[in-house]
């Protein structure tokens, strides 16, 4: 039996009103997807760190409606590394945490925090906050028995600090609470990979025993640098980017991937490809479930 226990894919609302997210989840349902993760940062559900009730008990009732497994994206502008904002990151993050609870999800992703090129002087200490700031975050979430889920995000602008998935995996190792696991996001690590000229499936390797949550979606690889696309089509047509194809589009090798690594029990194959790829879905559902049944198959043979 694989350590991997779902698969699904992401929903958000298109204008912050609960009535689109409302249409993306019964797509979904229609589609038979058991679990699904919400951007939640697509509404207005918190302000100034504080949960706007109203909203959320509409976000409860709506989530309700529904026989998903939920998991929650947090801030995808997410930053434990900044000193300015560190303190009102955490405040809307365990914010989210009870949100969290109230719609029966167990998972909060956040982003790996970067530092801009100027911030020289703050990246002495922006390992050590970013730290500290999972280790409070994971202690909040410990009596909702929420994990935080911590992503490996890719280089964005020259002179940024960002930390490779490798050293993401030993921030989650180094702050070693149980309630935080890594997440790898293997197109933000093939990309990352490409930038720095690291092995890819190296990269991979590192961050799989303490993952406890993947992002799956399809790429190339290959960093933005300084494109500018009139069309989001347009990437997609050049390969560059984080593109967030269906499976198969791209040229990762998941069957390589899924045949090789174990990841940490009760983890989420969670497919980031969205409502522009609703035709697409189905057979990216599919194969990741194939994908679920070699990852299982491999970790048997591997046992024996």
């Amino acid at each position: 039996m694989s350590n991997i226990i779902a698969t699904g894919f992401n929903a958000g609302s298109t204008n912050g009103e609960l009535a689109s997210l409302e249409q993306e989840l019964r797509v979904l349902a229609d589609t038979g997807v058991d679990t699904v993760e919400l951007g939640l940062t697509s509404l207005d559900l918190i302000a100034g760190g504080r949960i706007v009730e109203e909203r959320a008990e509409r976000l409860v009732a709506l989530t309700s409606q529904f026989d998903f497994r939920y998991t929650v994206h947090g801030l995808v502008s997410s930053n434990f590394m900044d000193p300015d904002t560190c303190h009102y990151q955490l405040d809307a993050a365990k914010a989210l945490a009870v949100i969290c609870d109230r719609i029966g999800a167990r998972i909060l992703v956040q982003h790996g925090g970067n530092l801009r090129a100027e911030q020289l002087v703050e990246r002495a200490e922006a390992d050590k906050r970013e730290r500290q700031a999972l280790f409070e975050l994971a202690e909040f979430c410990k009596p909702y028995g929420v994990r935080i889920a911590f992503e490996n995000i890719f280089t964005t602008e020259l002179g940024q600090y960002r930390q490779t998935p490798t050293q993401i995996a030993e921030t989650v190792k180094t702050v070693g609470h149980p309630n935080l696991v890594a997440l790898i996001d293997f197109s933000h690590a093939y990309i990352e990979s490409t930038y720095r000229g690291l092995n890819f499936h190296d990269e991979l390797r590192a961050m799989a025993p303490v993952a406890g949550h993947l992002h799956v979606h399809d790429s190339f690889g290959r960093p933005q640098a300084f494109y500018k696309p009139y069309h989001p089509q347009e990437n997609t047509a050049l390969g560059i980017g984080d593109l967030h194809m269906p499976l198969g589009w791209g040229d990762i090798d998941w069957e390589a991937i899924f045949s090789e690594l174990t990841f940490l029990p009760g983890t989420v194959l969670m497919m980031e490809i969205g409502r522009r790829y609703h035709a697409e879905q189905p057979a990216s559902l599919e194969r990741a479930k194939r994908l679920i049944a070699l990852n299982a198959n491999s970790q048997a043979i591997a046992a024996e």
